[in-house]
């Protein structure tokens, strides 16, 4: 099995967080599109044949297009690709996007998980995110998405926002869970280097949050998320049995997957790919038959941090058996003996064949992966 992951890099407006690539343009797309629709054509051996399980039309914000263009990508790929009759077909939704008659037209398509975009309910962190819409467009939109018939929704929130308490995070979870939702996404607020919340940092008009209260906010989640009945299966992502993401989960399980349109990866296990990060660009490229991305063969080492990395963000954790495997006796030797100290201080358990962090060790996930990963000089 395998998917495909389609990047729509067009935003109505610039979020002071994000750092994916993105246009801000609301101007005719159809240049875009036939660029697309070039490229997958241009790209339809990569997967070698393998069944497509899963697509997913991320962004950028993919509901700024119309059900017709939509269609359009999506039949083109059915007819280059084997997909699967229950394929798992995922778009990203801005609220103020939602409107019954484009959900009809979503359901029309075949798209069955819906991802909506709201980050918060309370208008004063909307405001600060520079968010599109409010509270009440979010209520309506995701009322709207379940009365459509909608069974496989997710929404997303961040926490870490300056200026929201505890109880406010606790409040915007519990109010979440009312829904009939089966998934949540829920991300720690970063400031990436070159978006506008990292220049407001350097200048010093807003400051990240302390420390204490984003352990808080973090354990706070998950207890309200199991609660609920969620499932953590990956640090950020959390779903009711059944409802994991699939398309998510065969990225931390090494299956392969295309990305089409600017700035997306692709990976088939041994090499991995990346659109170059420019729209104009990217079509100029496609239309006159050059060379759009670059690519880079993985070697052992590379392979091996890759599965650490994505791994040890999982409920399912390091499986010991693939590792010596895929690295031998000396891949698994490192990783035991390695792991035998995060055992001691707690933030590592081995279930089985398989390591994975405790509720401990996900607070400092991102330290510990690095710990498991080799140099390249080595």
């Amino acid at each position: 099995m395998a998917g495909i992951y389609v990047h729509i890099p067009f935003c109505k407006k610039l979020c002071f967080y994000c750092d994916f690539y993105h246009v801000v343009s609301v101007n005719d797309n159809s240049a875009f599109i036939d660029a697309l629709l070039k490229e997958t054509s241009l790209r339809k051996d990569y997967l070698e044949s393998e069944t497509v399980s899963t697509i997913y039309l991320g962004g950028g914000t993919p509901s700024v297009c119309s059900i017709k263009d939509l269609g359009t990508i999506l039949n083109h790929i059915n007819k280059l690709f084997s997909v699967e009759q229950d394929c798992e077909i995922t778009i990203e939704l801005n609220p103020d996007d939602v409107l019954p008659a484009y959900l009809e037209g979503l359901k029309n398509l075949n798209i069955n998980r819906i991802s909506l975009g709201i980050q918060s309910w309370r208008d004063s962190d909307l405001k600060m995110l520079n968010r599109r819409h409010d509270s009440a467009q979010a209520i309506k939109a995701l009322n709207d998405t379940l009365n459509a018939g909608f069974e496989n929704v997710t929404i997303d929130l961040i926490y870490g926002i300056p200026g929201m308490s505890l109880k406010e995070w606790e409040s915007n979870l519990d109010f979440s869970f009312s829904f009939d939702i089966r998934h949540l996404s829920a991300y720690h607020l970063t400031f990436e280097p070159g978006t506008v919340f990292a220049k407001m940092l350097g200048k010093g008009t807003i400051s990240e949050i302390d420390e204490n209260d984003s352990v808080a906010q973090f354990n706070i989640l998950i207890e309200k998320a199991e609660s609920a009945g969620f499932i953590q299966y990956e640090i950020s992502n959390f779903g009711k049995p059944g409802y994991f993401s699939l398309h998510n989960s065969n990225y931390w399980k090494q299956v392969s997957y295309l990305g089409l349109g600017p700035s997306a990866h692709s990976f088939n296990g041994y090499s991995r790919q990346w659109n170059i990060r420019d729209l104009k660009g990217y079509i100029k490229s496609i239309n006159a038959g050059n060379s759009f991305y670059e690519s880079e063969e993985l070697n052992t080492k590379t392979r091996f941090n890759e599965y650490i990395m994505t791994s040890l963000r999982t409920m399912w954790g390091i499986d010991l058996e693939y590792v010596e495997k895929m690295f031998e006796k000396e891949g698994y030797d490192y990783i035991v003996n390695l792991a035998g100290k995060f055992k001691n201080y707690g933030l590592m358990k081995q279930e089985k064949k398989s390591l994975v962090l405790t509720n401990q060790g996900k607070l400092i996930s991102d330290n510990i992966i690095s710990e498991f990963m080799i140099p390249a000089e080595e």
